[in-house]
């Protein structure tokens, strides 16, 4: 699930080099951090958020089968 949250921010940044996506896995649920390069993070937002959003619920129909929630945070 890592890859494909970084898949999707690297295919949306400028600058893919910096990208980095942590995964910190509890009990019931997986929060991946993604931290991009400051002049990307509006391309990662998105207009009034819709593409974190749209990110956030392609990771959690994605993580169903594993019956885990999934969280995805994005970090300046």
């Amino acid at each position: 699930m890592k890859e494909l949250v970084e898949y999707m921010v690297k295919s949306l940044v400028d600058d893919p080099e910096r990208v980095s996506v942590s995964e910190l896995e509890g009990e019931q649920s997986v929060i991946y951090e993604v931290r991009v390069a400051p002049e990307d993070m509006g391309k990662i937002i998105g207009k009034q958020g819709r593409i974190a959003k749209a990110m956030r619920t392609i990771v959690k129909a994605a993580c169903v089968k594993s019956g885990k929630k999934a969280v995805v945070e994005i970090l300046e």
